[in-house]
């Protein structure tokens, strides 16, 4: 079976030695070397990750196949202090709509249903050295590529169907912003450093949406503490940041945005 056709469920089903095989793989077949193969605990089960070094650069195995992508708010309900906090924001001029429901549903992803290929993604997002309209032809002298909207999301979450990539909650006492302890510290699953702060803004190839950060928006305009953590949520799409980001205002501030270069199997 070619890499590029692993599935997420048989990577799952692994053992340690199957991941290091292909592992092994991944690196001949990109001229690196493998720097970890390690299991973690991830949704009640084993989760093996795996990096490997090109070209100075470390990248992480995300595998892929027929994956559910998008948050599902029909099953979704928020906590009491959840709802309270958005509430006094909604108070105070921020939020879509006066229901926190109705808030994401304007900015995350829908349910869906996808089928990925497996795939080398960076573990770190690098900074954009020119507009994001030259990105792709840059990337590709380099045998790179930018990941879809929809690797992001589920190179992010890791199959986990919770708002962010750590649970459900996050801390309501504090912006992440500055706060070096908060789940958003942590590698995720597959060993990315991702959705880790709001001032990123990570592009892919569709211009419709960013991740990953808003910019810094909501933590330098005071929206209140939900709304500066959900810029971090994985099927946070943001569309009106997309929509400056791609538009005039934002085509002279390319080097504060970043995205994540692709690895093809």
């Amino acid at each position: 079976m070619p890499l590029a056709d692993l599935t997420f469920e048989q990577w799952r089903a692994f053992a340690p030695s199957d991941a290091r095989r292909a592992a092994l793989d991944a690196a001949e077949a990109v001229n690196g070397r493998v720097t970890a193969v390690e299991t973690v605990e991830h949704l009640g089960a084993s989760l093996h990750r795996v990096r490997v070094e090109r070209e100075g650069q470390e990248f992480a195995l995300i595998p892929g196949g027929r994956l559910t992508l998008g948050f599902d708010l029909d099953t979704w309900q928020p906590t009491p202090e959840q709802a309270a906090d958005y509430a006094e924001s909604w108070d105070a001029g921020f939020g879509y709509a006066p229901e926190l429901r109705a808030h994401l549903v304007r900015v995350l992803s829908p349910r869906r249903s996808v089928v990925l290929p497996t795939v080398l993604m960076a573990v770190e997002d690098e900074n954009m050295d020119a507009p994001p309209a030259d990105i792709p032809v840059l990337l590709e002298a380099r045998g790179l590529r930018m990941p879809t909207s929809d690797e992001w999301e589920h190179a992010c979450g890791a199959g986990a169907n919770t708002l962010f990539r750590w649970g459900h909650e996050c801390p309501l006492d504090r912006i992440p912003y500055g706060d070096r302890v908060g789940p958003h510290n942590q590698p995720n699953a597959f060993g990315l450093r991702i959705a880790y702060d709001t001032y990123r803004t990570e592009l892919t190839t569709d211009t419709t949406a960013v991740h990953g950060g808003d910019g810094g928006e909501s933590a330098c305009g005071g929206y209140g503490h939900l709304l500066a953590w959900l810029p971090l949520a994985t099927a946070n799409r943001q569309p009106d940041m997309a929509d400056f980001v791609y538009g005039p205002d934002g085509e002279d501030v390319y080097e504060t945005f970043s995205t994540r270069p692709v690895l093809g199997l």
